[in-house]
């Protein structure tokens, strides 16, 4: 078997079966391919055709190649310096940390100039994290009655801080 013929004459087919697989140019997996061919040459037998032969090891060297861990590692790696490209350090924006903290002013105040009733409840749902049940607890009132003055209370900031929205 003339070794150089039989790369030549499948070449062009094992780089489209891995790129149609893998989505990427190879030549790693092309090589991969060709070893195999060669290391299990006497182990061909004539049931098809010798490029269909070398056709069906390609398609396996891609797919193993897509489920290796070597390939989830580089995708891995590939979307954390994405991810790192596209994530901003805002620590480092003096204009966002105005923006927000003025931002913050503002709904503080919105919340301080609400009654005592409601104020104590957006402080404790919304602020504090408090539960529905809790609040009513602290409060010494029923659940309802804390429901219903968040609402009220989300409406009346809701208005108040349309400008924010």
């Amino acid at each position: 078997m003339d070794f150089n013929k039989l790369v030549r004459q499948n070449k062009s087919n094992v780089k489209s079966i891995i790129r149609l697989i893998t989505k990427e140019e190879n030549e790693d997996l092309e090589q991969e391919v060709y070893l195999k061919v060669w290391k299990n040459s006497d182990k061909y037998t004539e049931k098809g055709t010798f490029k269909s032969w070398i056709n069906t090891i390609a398609k396996n060297v891609s797919k193993d190649y897509l489920k290796s861990a070597y390939k989830k590692r580089e995708e891995l790696i590939q979307d954390d310096e994405n991810s790192l490209n596209l994530i901003k350090d805002k620590k480092d924006d003096p204009e966002l940390s105005l923006i927000k903290t003025e931002r913050q002013k503002v709904i503080m105040n919105a919340i301080n100039s609400l009654k005592p009733k409601f104020k104590d409840v957006i402080m404790m749902c919304e602020i504090y994290g408090y539960s529905y049940e809790k609040c009513a607890y602290k409060l010494k009132c029923p659940l309802g009655t804390v429901k219903s003055r968040l609402f009220n209370a989300k409406k009346i900031l809701a208005e108040e801080l349309s400008d924010l929205l």
